[in-house]
C-alpha cells in the first residue's frame, strides 16, 4: 500500500496511478472438444508482468476462493456465473467481459497487486495452476495474521468510525443505484444504435431491390416508363451509401459499448464488491464477536453458580480455564473487528479514488456521439446530390425536394 508516513490508514493514490498498475486482457481462444462437453479457454495477458497464459473458468474460481481466504476484509469482486448447458455466444462473450473486469480490478487493488497469488495466476504457465494457487495459501493465514499493524488497527481508527461507516455505506448505496440506472440507459442507447444500423442496412437493400425489379410496366403506364427507369437506376445504387451509414451506426454502438457501458459495469462491479464486504463484516466478524461474548457470559454465570454451590475444586478450575480461553478468543475477535473496520475504511477510500472514472465515462460518451454524428452527417451530405434525379420536374429538369414546411402552406 502506498500510504503517507503519518497515518497508515490513509491512502495516497490517484485514479491514474491505479489504472497504471496493470492492464490485463482476456480473450477467447477456440473451443476445445472434451470427451463429452466443449470447454472455453481464455488467453490472459498482463502488461505489468509481460506474461501471456491460458486459463479456464474453474481457474478463475480457485483464484477467487484463494483471494477470499487470504483477504476476507477486502473488496473481492464477484465472478460471473458458471456456464449453463446450452450457453450461447452472447453469454460466453458477456462472461469474457466480466472476467476481464474482475481481473483488472484485482490487479489494480493495492494489497492484491503485491501478493504472490496474483503473480502466480497471471504468469504461471505450468500444467496445474489450481494446485499452485491452493498451495500458495496453505499454512500462510489471512491478512490479519500477516499484517504487522493488525494488533494496533484500533489506534488508527477515528473515534466515530461506526458513524462514518454507516454514512459511507449509505452514500455508496445511493451511488450504486444511480450508476445502475446510468448503465441501463447506456445499454439501451447502444442497443438502439445497433438496431438503427440493422434498419439502415435493410432500408438500403430494399431500395436496391426496388431498383432491380424487372417486372414490365403495363401498357397504360408506358408514358412514364422513362421516369420509372431513371428512378430505378438511381435507387439501385443507394444501397452502398445506406450500408456505409449502417456501418457507421454499428461502429458507434460498439465503441460506446466498450468505452461507456464496460466502464460503467467496471465501477458497478467495484461497488457491488463493497456491498458484499459490508455484509461480510456484519454477518462475519461482528456476529462471531457477539457469539463469543454470549458464550463468555454463560461461562461466567456457570462459574458464579459453581462457586455458590461449593463444587469440587477440579470442576471450578476447569471452568476457570475455559473462561480464560474464551477471554483470549474474545480478545482475538475484538482485534479482528478493529482490523476489519480498518480495512473497510481503506476500501471506502479506494471506492472514492475510482469516482473520477465518471468523467472518463462522460468524456468517452460525448466524444463518441460527436464523432458518430459527424461521420454519419458526412455520408448523408454525400448522399444528397445523388438524389437529384429522383426529383425531376414535368419536363425532365431536376426539381429539388420540397421541405416539410412547404406542404403546410395555405396556398
Amino acid at each position: 500500500m502506498q500510504m503517507p508516513p503519518g497515518n497508515p490508514l490513509l491512502l495516497s493514490l490517484t485514479l491514474q496511478e491505479l489504472l497504471a498498475r496493470d492492464a490485463v486482457q482476456v480473450e477467447l481462444i477456440p473451443e476445445k472438444k472434451g470427451l463429452f462437453l466443449k470447454h472455453v479457454e481464455y488467453e490472459v495477458s498482463s502488461q505489468r508482468f509481460g506474461s501471456c497464459v491460458y486459463r479456464r473458468y474453474n481457474d478463475f474460481v480457485v483464484f477467487h476462493e484463494t483471494l477470499l481466504q487470504k483477504f476476507p476484509y477486502r473488496m473481492v469482486p464477484a465472478l460471473p456465473p458458471k456456464r449453463m448447458l446450452g450457453a450461447d455466444r452472447e453469454f460466453i462473450e458477456a462472461r469474457r467481459r466480466a472476467l476481464k473486469r474482475f481481473i483488472n480490478l484485482v490487479a489494480r487493488h493495492p494489497p492484491f497487486s503485491e501478493d504472490v497469488v496474483l503473480k502466480l495466476f497471471l504468469s504461471f504457465s505450468g500444467p496445474d495452476v489450481q494446485n499452485k494457487l491452493k498451495e500458495s495459501a496453505q499454512c500462510v493465514g489471512d491478512e490479519f495474521m500477516n499484517c504487522k499493524l493488525a494488533a494496533r488497527a484500533k489506534d488508527f481508527l477515528p473515534a466515530d468510525i461506526q458513524t462514518q461507516f454507516a454514512i459511507s455505506r449509505e452514500l455508496i448505496r445511493n451511488i450504486y443505484n444511480s450508476f445502475h440506472k446510468l448503465r441501463d440507459r447506456a445499454e439501451r442507447m447502444v442497443s438502439r444504435a445497433i438496431d438503427n444500423a440493422a434498419d439502415l442496412l435493410i432500408f438500403g437493400k430494399e431500395l436496391s431491390a426496388l431498383g432491380s425489379d424487372t417486372t414490365p410496366l403495363p401498357s397504360w403506364a408506358t408514358l412514364n416508363s422513362s421516369t420509372w427507369g431513371s428512378l430505378k437506376q438511381a435507387l439501385k445504387g443507394l444501397s452502398v451509401e445506406f450500408a456505409l451509414l449502417a456501418d457507421k451506426a454499428a461502429q458507434q454502438g460498439r465503441q460506446e459499448e466498450n468505452d461507456v457501458v464496460e466502464k460503467l459495469n467496471l465501477f458497478l462491479d467495484l461497488l457491488q464488491s463493497y456491498k458484499g464486504l459490508c455484509e461480510r463484516h456484519e454477518k462475519g466478524v461482528l456476529h462471531k464477536h457477539q457469539r463469543a461474548l454470549h458464550k463468555y457470559s454463560l461461562m461466567k454465570r456457570q462459574m458464579t453458580s459453581a462457586a455458590a454451590q461449593n463444587r469440587e475444586p477440579e470442576c471450578v478450575e476447569q471452568l476457570e480455564s475455559r473462561i480464560v480461553e474464551q477471554e483470549n478468543v474474545i480478545q482475538t475477535m475484538e482485534l479482528r473487528n478493529h482490523f476489519s473496520l480498518y480495512c473497510l475504511h481503506q476500501e471506502t477510500q479506494l471506492v472514492h479514488v475510482y469516482l473520477p472514472l465518471t468523467s472518463h465515462i462522460l468524456g468517452a460518451f460525448v466524444s463518441s456521439q460527436i464523432q458518430g454524428h459527424k461521420e454519419m452527417s458526412k455520408v448523408w451530405n454525400d448522399l444528397q446530390p445523388k438524389l437529384q434525379c429522383l426529383f425531376a420536374g414535368p419536363h425532365g429538369a431536376p426539381s429539388p425536394p420540397r421541405s416539410p414546411q412547404d406542404g403546410l402552406s395555405p396556398h
